[in-house]
């Protein structure tokens, strides 16, 4: 079961991507967690994305492809994958299908979770975190037992810039103009599937399992 997640930021589709891949017993796989670890094991790869990330360089698109393909092979691949955060753009997906097919391989679901950017918005600017111990809440969703303060360490609760209105409506014009365009990519390859993401997170996340199931 090979799958690809896609949503705006705020959407959740992280959190659907690790229950599905939970539920499935199949990786949850970020291209953040594949450059730490070629990094990490100072892999030929890996050493070639550090270049770049050293500079404050994106990493070419031809290299994050190599270095999502080589994951691939990994043992707990075996039976599929879900992935999260990439292709992000275009040409990225088409590098993709290229390399996989190259593997006579191909991806077979890319979900969308699907959440209007109002309702991102408001998400987003109600989410605080612990600066200290790194736990997060939801003012109105997951609040804390005390307002303003971490349950785990007592620490104050902050509104992080990434999560500002301001900030937020930036990283979707972002989205809409560069990886919006995969839904139309990857509905054209007959694979994509709608989830509402405003509903709950299990009621979105029973739907992602009917359509998958339902295919």
């Amino acid at each position: 079961m090979k799958i690809i997640m896609l949503g705006a930021p705020g959407a959740g589709k992280g959190t659907q991507a690790k229950r599905l891949a939970a539920k499935y017993n199949i990786p949850h796989i970020s291209t953040g967690d594949i450059f730490r670890a070629n990094i990490k094991n100072n892999t030929e790869l890996g050493n070639k994305a550090k270049v770049y990330m050293d500079q404050g360089l994106l990493v070419p698109d031809e290299l994050v492809v190599d270095l999502v393909v080589d994951r691939f092979k990994n043992p707990d691949c075996a039976n599929g994958y879900v992935l999260d955060g990439f292709p992000r753009t275009i040409p990225q997906a088409e590098a993709l299908d290229k390399a996989l097919a190259n593997n006579q391989d191909a991806v077979e679901y890319a979900i969308d979770v699907d959440v209007p950017d109002e309702v991102i918005i408001d998400r987003m600017a109600g989410r605080r975190a612990c600066l200290n111990c790194g736990a997060t809440y939801h003012t109105i969703t997951i609040p804390p037992k005390k307002e303003g303060i971490c349950d785990i360490c007592d620490s104050p609760l902050v509104l992080r810039e990434d999560d500002k209105p301001e900030t937020v409506k930036k990283r979707l014009t972002v989205y809409h103009e560069q990886t919006q365009p995969l839904i139309e990519y990857y509905s054209n390859k007959g694979i994509l599937k709608s989830v509402d993401g405003t509903k709950t997170m299990d009621e979105a996340f029973e739907e992602v399992v009917l359509l998958i199931e339902g295919n």
